[in-house]
């Protein structure tokens, strides 16, 4: 097999697994939107203790994300309901 061949198809796979994880990205992203606009909304004070400290978990899980993530993620949700209203 040519070396150019080979190098051209190692591209390609390349290619085709990086549109890969941005899709997955995208789709990560709408989850972890759809996650901190739901604690947002939450009263705690109506929620039973087991669910309660379930979403301190979730709350604490999306704390951690980096900023930007968190930014583009809410983004993205704010995105999709404009397009749905």
């Amino acid at each position: 097999m040519p070396r150019n061949f080979q190098k051209e198809q190692e591209t390609e796979m390349l290619r085709a697994e990086m549109e890969i994880l941005m899709n997955e990205r995208q789709s990560l992203l709408s989850v972890v939107g759809a996650a901190a606009v739901f604690v947002a909304e939450l009263d705690s004070t109506v929620l039973p203790d087991d669910v309660c400290e379930d979403a301190k978990s979730l709350s604490n899980a999306l704390n951690n994300l980096p900023e930007e993530t968190l930014r583009d993620a809410l983004e993205k949700v704010r995105a999709e309901l404009a397009v749905s209203e």
